[in-house]
């Protein structure tokens, strides 16, 4: 009984890592664009202010230009699901740094016409990144666009449909194809959001958990978290904003308020039109 009260309290630990350093692959997730993508680094860009009609249009018009790529695509899924956690209120640095908040949230109530075109983005996405694993299984862009499938698909489980053991599964693939990516392609920076954030979020809990994740494949390391997130905030490109986002929870968990007001000053400076940061900012006292 102690054995089972304990896992699920351990994948509800993991899972919320999951959401918040997944999630959001969720939400933000992508290789670093070449000079001349710049409607990928516009729409990103458009959906980090949340302008996700903006951010809808610079996906399409890179997507007919770059046909035979994946990331369009899932580009836009992230989009439809970035609009969808706006529109329900979940992403707020809160309920990623309040444990006892995080558990007791409710189901939200899901869009279906977002879901379906989420679905849809995926999908498309999906049949692209396997067609180029196909003809080279070593393609680090094709296994990292599964990364972000996969990571999406958690993320959605997690936070809108709140199916935990779903969104393990899905996470544990997309680490998967992470781990494989980064091996074949070690400047894919944003890859290490995902790592460094399950990293230093099960490390911040009991120990008994800590071993419990441990003995079950899990990874426990503060130190190396803040060291992949520190990377990707440093060296990442679509997804260092939200790097830097939670390495201000890390700051302010630690009690280090003056970082954490610094980190998220940037991002309400870089990011006027997204409110979360200058929220946030005004909660710390």
């Amino acid at each position: 009984m102690l054995y089972g009260a304990m896992g699920r309290s351990v994948q509800r630990y993991r899972w919320k890592a999951v959401a918040c350093g997944l999630c959001l692959l969720v939400l933000f997730m992508n290789r670093s664009a070449k000079a001349s993508d710049n409607e990928l680094d516009d729409g990103y860009r458009n959906m980090y202010n949340l302008d996700f009609f903006t951010a809808h249009a610079n996906f399409g018009i890179w997507t007919k230009s770059h046909p035979g790529d994946p990331l369009g695509s899932i580009s836009d899924a992230a989009a439809f699901l970035f609009s969808e956690f706006d529109r329900l209120g979940v992403l707020d640095i809160e309920l990623f740094s309040d444990d006892d908040r995080f558990t007791k949230r409710k189901r939200p109530s899901a869009d279906p016409a977002v879901r379906s075109a989420f679905n849809d983005r995926l999908q498309q996405g999906e049949r692209l990144a396997d067609a180029a694993l196909a003809k080279n299984p070593l393609n680090a862009d094709a296994l990292y666009a599964k990364t972000l499938i996969y990571g999406l698909r958690s993320d959605y489980a997690a936070l809108i449909d709140k199916r935990d053991l779903t969104a393990l599964r899905l996470s544990e693939q997309a680490a998967a194809f992470a781990q494989r990516a980064l091996a074949i392609k070690p400047d894919l920076y944003d890859a290490h959001l995902a790592t460094g954030a399950e990293n230093y979020l099960l490390s911040i809990k009991p120990a008994p958990v800590r071993w419990f994740i441990n003995i079950t494949g899990g990874s426990t390391d503060k130190k190396h978290g803040i060291s992949e997130l520190t990377l990707a905030a440093q060296h990442g490109h679509h997804l260092a904003p939200f790097a830097r986002l939670i390495l201000a929870v890390a700051e302010l968990r630690d009690g280090h308020k003056d970082q954490a007001r610094t980190l998220l000053s940037s991002l309400a400076q870089e990011f006027p039109g997204n409110t979360l940061y200058r929220r946030q900012l005004d909660r710390i006292h």
